[in-house]
C-alpha cells in the first residue's frame, strides 16, 4: 500500500538522542512530579525511537507515559503504531482504540485504527475485522476531508475488497477526484493507482507517474511509488531516471541503494555492486511497514545469486527472507523451483 503521508513530528535531537539510550525506569526517577513538558520530551524520545526502529525501546518509553498520564491519546497512539510494526495486531488495535477514544475527533488515530484492523482481516482472514476497515477511513476522512493519506487508504480498500464488505470502484474513483482537487501530485498518483489495480491499464498509469516526474516535488515519497512502478514493469533504466532524481534530494536514503541494486538485477549488470548494495540496507535500514522489507530485500539477493549460478546461496536468501514473512508468495516459488531443478 503506498502511504502519502509519511509525516515525521520534529524531534529535539540532542535531548532525544541522550534519552533514547536511558532506560525508562531511570527517565521515570529523573521525574517524580512530571508535568507536561516532561512528557512531550518523553514522547519525542519514543518518536525518536520509533524512527530508529528500535521499537522495543519506543514501547518502554510510552508505557512510563501512559502509566502516569493514562489520558495522552498521543502516546497511546504512538504505542499502537510500534505494535504495528512489530505485527502485533491485537495489541496495536487495543491501543489505537484507546488513542481514539480519548481523542475522538483526530483523523491520524482514526485511520490508524482502520490500517490496524486491515492487517488483522489479512493476518486472520477475519470477515469482522475487515468489515471495519472500510468504516474507520471513512470517518478520518470525515474528520478531516484534507488527509489524502487517509482517502488513498480509501481508494486502496475499495479497490481490492470485495463488494460484499464494501469494495466499489465507484467510490475509489471518487477518492481519486478528490485528492486530485487537493493536491496535483498525490492525485497523479492516487490516478496511476487506480488505473493499475482497477482498471489493469499500465500505460495510462504510466503517464501519470511521468508527470509526477515532471512536477519535481520536493518530497521524496512520490519518487518512491514511481521508482516502484517501474521497477514491477521490469523497467531498470526508467528506475534508475527516477532513481536520479531522488536522489539529488535525499542522497543518503537506504531506499536508494536498495532500489539501484534492483535495477542492476533485473538489467543483469554490476551484480557485485548490487550485492553490496542489498547488504548495506540490510545492515542500516531500520525494519518499517512503510519501506521495502527485508523480507524483500533477502529475496532480491536470492535472485542475484541465481544469475551468478550460486544456487546453494540463492536458496538460503530464499528461506531467510520467508522466515521473515512466511506467506511471501514470490520467494516461496523462486525457493520451490530450486529445489526442484536440485533433486
Amino acid at each position: 500500500m503506498s502511504i502519502a503521508y509519511r509525516r515525521r513530528i520534529i524531534v529535539m535531537f540532542a535531548v532525544a538522542t541522550v534519552l533514547a539510550v536511558m532506560p525508562a525506569s531511570l527517565a521515570a526517577r529523573m521525574a517524580p512530579s512530571p508535568s507536561s513538558a516532561d512528557w512531550s520530551v518523553l514522547l519525542q524520545s519514543a518518536q525518536h525511537q520509533f524512527g530508529a526502529g528500535n521499537y522495543p525501546a519506543a514501547i518502554s518509553t510510552l508505557r512510563s507515559v501512559v502509566s502516569r498520564d493514562p489520558s495522552s491519546a498521543e502516546a497511546f497512539y504512538w504505542l499502537g503504531r510500534c505494535y504495528f510494526e512489530i505485527r502485533d495486531v491485537d495489541q496495536a488495535i487495543a491501543h489505537a482504540q484507546k488513542a481514539v477514544a480519548l481523542q475522538p475527533g483526530n483523523s491520524v488515530y482514526e485511520q490508524w485504527l482502520g490500517r490496524d484492523y486491515a492487517a488483522k482481516a489479512d493476518r486472520e482472514r477475519s470477515f469482522l475485522a475487515a468489515r471495519k476497515v472500510k468504516r474507520h477511513f471513512q470517518r478520518a476522512v470525515h474528520l478531516d476531508p484534507m488527509n489524502v493519506s487517509a482517502r488513498r487508504d480509501l481508494e486502496e480498500f475499495c479497490i481490492h475488497a470485495p463488494w460484499v464488505i464494501g469494495g466499489s470502484n465507484d467510490e475509489a474513483l471518487a477518492q481519486v477526484q478528490a485528492i486530485e482537487r487537493i493536491d496535483p501530485v498525490a492525485g497523479h498518483l492516487a490516478r496511476a493507482s487506480f488505473d493499475v489495480e482497477a482498471l489493469k491499464r499500465p500505460d495510462l498509469a504510466e503517464k501519470e507517474y511521468r508527470a509526477v516526474l515532471a512536477a519535481k516535488p520536493a518530497d521524496t515519497e512520490p519518487y518512491f511509488d514511481v521508482i516502484t512502478f517501474f521497477q514491477r514493469q521490469n523497467r531498470p533504466a526508467d528506475m534508475n531516471a527516477a532513481l536520479d532524481a531522488v536522489a539529488r534530494i535525499s542522497p543518503n536514503d537506504p531506499r536508494v541503494t536498495l532500489f539501484r541494486a534492483e535495477a542492476m538485477i533485473l538489467a543483469g549488470s554490476n551484480l557485485d555492486r548490487a550485492e553490496e548494495y542489498i547488504k548495506s540496507f540490510l545492515a542500516s535500514a531500520p525494519v518499517r511497514s512503510e519501506w521495502p522489507s527485508h523480507a524483500g530485500a533477502r529475496e532480491w539477493l536470492g535472485r542475484l545469486y541465481e544469475l551468478e549460478g550460486r544456487l546453494p546461496q540463492a536458496a538460503e536468501q530464499y528461506r531467510a527472507s520467508l522466515q521473515l514473512e512466511p506467506g511471501r508468495k514470490s520467494a516461496q516459488a523462486r525457493l520451490a523451483r530450486l529445489e526442484k531443478a536440485s533433486r
